[in-house]
């Protein structure tokens, strides 16, 4: 039966090593980041503002968190930089046509790619899922990817 005075059990049988630490993944933090909103943990839905941070809101999320002032409320860590509405800016995000995330219902039996993005960049045309970096104007709240930028090389809104 084991254990009968017969065996000798070694060292890995008794001793237990340290546990593995679970590694988050990269893609899935990357669409959590991109569909939905820092403060609420919810979709992202219009009107979408960002933080100088470049985090992404609802901007009803941050207007309850800032109308919010009871004294049991605990400071969210995502949002505990914006004292004020002028903290954010709201992006102005063009849609992207092949994306039908929300025109279809979700049964179940179909595949749902998670690299199809909801908005694009509007001059290159490249999708917002978190593979690409993206930037926004502070004072029109344009938002653009980073190689469009670059290829544009002006500080003035193409719109």
């Amino acid at each position: 039966m084991g254990c009968d005075g017969g065996t000798i059990p070694k060292r890995h049988e008794l001793v237990k090593g340290p546990r593995k630490v679970e590694k988050v993944d990269k893609n899935a933090e990357l669409v959590a980041r991109w569909y939905y909103c820092a403060l609420s943990q919810e979709k992202l839905c219009r009107p979408i503002v960002a933080c100088e941070l470049g985090r992404l809101y609802n901007k009803d999320a941050v207007i309850e968190f800032l109308l919010d002032k009871s004294a049991d409320k605990t400071p969210m860590e995502a949002a505990s930089h914006i004292k004020s509405i002028k903290n954010i800016t709201e992006l102005n995000l063009a849609d992207n046509p092949a994306w039908s995330g929300d025109k279809e219902s979700i049964k179940g039996d179909k595949y749902d790619d998670i690299q199809s993005a909801r908005f694009i960049c509007p001059v290159v045309g490249l999708e917002m899922n978190g593979r690409h970096r993206f930037c926004f104007l502070r004072n029109c709240g344009c938002v653009f990817s980073e190689r469009a930028l670059k290829e544009i090389k002006s500080e003035v809104c193409h719109k």
